[in-house]
């Protein structure tokens, strides 16, 4: 799909990877609707754009499916009708076990992860279907590839995300829509902080691990959409993450457990 004039809604718009995302399809010459509940980051991205009428703001929550539903035509009525959406949006849990993690812990993250994507979809994927051309990016995890130590609730939603989203390539075979699922590895943001989580036991040192940037993560998501690519990998853990589940995925969960234990 050419980014160039189209009209793309982009989820999580107000911090880490959907703000990078957002800036990045600007800069290609989109323009962007920018969702995100924290109306104070999506005045941050507005400050860093400085696209003027290209990018709007809108501060909901994608949980509230009446809210999600009146979305397209607030978009339209600002840009026209949209041409793509990239569901980006998340939230991590508490790093701890499902026997110590509360019921409303675990239905907050499947809310936001799982439902709240699947409000977007509804809401926009009538429309996107009548488009020329049109591109459905659903972000999803490595933890949906292979479990990450306590976050089991958090690759539980994230794997309904990719399954949903292979459903929908399923589903829109023959149409003007292209599906395009994405599995970040670590991306240096702030998801803990956003997502009200405490980090990771202090035995584990973040700056250990290589990183994928932000804007690295909205380049290729970017070109994924002007590729109309079905399954990107963000990151060479994210990629190693895929192999392991794919031929060794007995032996590749003891020795993930194992080595991230401490993040407990």
């Amino acid at each position: 799909m050419n980014i160039q004039g189209a009209v793309i809604v982009v989820t999580g718009g107000g911090a880490g990877i959907g703000r990078a995302t957002v800036l990045e399809l600007l800069r290609r010459g989109a323009n962007v609707a920018a969702v995100d509940l924290n109306d104070e980051g999506l005045q941050q991205t507005a400050a860093l754009a400085e696209a003027g009428d290209r990018l709007s703001l809108h501060q909901l929550n994608i949980t509230n499916r009446e809210a999600v539903a009146a979305l397209p035509d607030e978009v339209a009525a600002q840009h026209g009708k949209a041409d793509g959406l990239i569901n980006v949006a998340g939230i991590i849990q508490p790093f701890v076990n499902i026997v110590d993690l509360e019921f409303d812990q675990i239905e907050r993250v499947m809310s936001v992860n799982f439902w709240g994507t699947l409000n977007m979809v509804k809401a926009f994927l009538p429309a996107l279907m009548k488009r020329p051309t049109a591109s459905l990016v659903n972000v999803s995890s490595m933890g949906a590839l292979l479990p990450v130590p306590g976050q089991s609730a958090y690759g539980a939603s994230k794997a309904a995300v990719r399954l949903l989203t292979e459903g929908l390539y399923a589903e829109l075979q023959g149409t003007n829509v292209a599906v395009t699922e994405v599995f970040p590895g670590a991306i240096s943001t702030e998801i803990s902080k956003n997502s009200g989580v405490e980090r990771a036991a202090a035995s584990v040192d973040p700056a250990s691990a290589k990183t994928t940037t932000p804007e690295e993560a909205a380049r290729q998501i970017a070109e994924a959409v002007e590729k109309k690519t079905f399954r990107l990998h963000i990151g060479s853990d994210a990629k190693l993450f895929d192999k392991l589940s794919r031929i060794i995925p007995q032996r590749a969960i003891g020795m993930i457990a194992k080595r991230m234990k401490d993040l407990v």
